[in-house]
């Protein structure tokens, strides 16, 4: 049985990419399902891991004062069996957001902005790190 063309596209995008910044709330304390599945079907025929060695970084945002770190462990759990390269540092968990946007949506913390920044470049350097090896 043929995979659906959407996961077809999704794997030859997820191989395309130099990295992969996964952006997660949290959901009952853990990811959203939906990111779950994206996860787990790439990799599938086995062999086949479009995600293997990839470098990837990780954000997340809730209401919580946790900030998404449960969901963000869990992320990483599912790193290793997929042989993918997480950043480790800077973790970026923007926690409490209700006080953090505006009536627009528009973030507006300027400590979170640059943590932000901060996650990007070294998601950048890291995989060009990987790259040279």
């Amino acid at each position: 049985m043929d995979p659906p063309p959407k996961v077809v596209e999704l794997k030859a995008r997820v191989h395309a990419a130099d990295s992969i910044l996964f952006v997660t709330p949290e959901y009952n304390c853990s990811i959203p399902g939906v990111l779950k599945n994206a996860i787990d079907r790439a990799p599938r025929p086995y062999g086949h891991n479009a995600r293997d060695a990839k470098p990837v970084a990780i954000i997340g945002a809730s209401i919580g004062m946790l900030g998404t770190a449960r969901p963000q462990y869990h992320l990483r759990q599912s790193f290793v069996f997929l042989n993918m390269c997480p950043l480790n540092r800077p973790e970026e968990m923007i926690a409490n957001t209700g006080s953090k946007f505006d009536e627009q949506g528009n973030f507006r913390d300027e400590k979170g902005k640059e943590l932000i920044r901060l996650l990007l470049i070294r998601l950048v350097e890291w995989t060009r790190v990987l790259r040279s090896i």
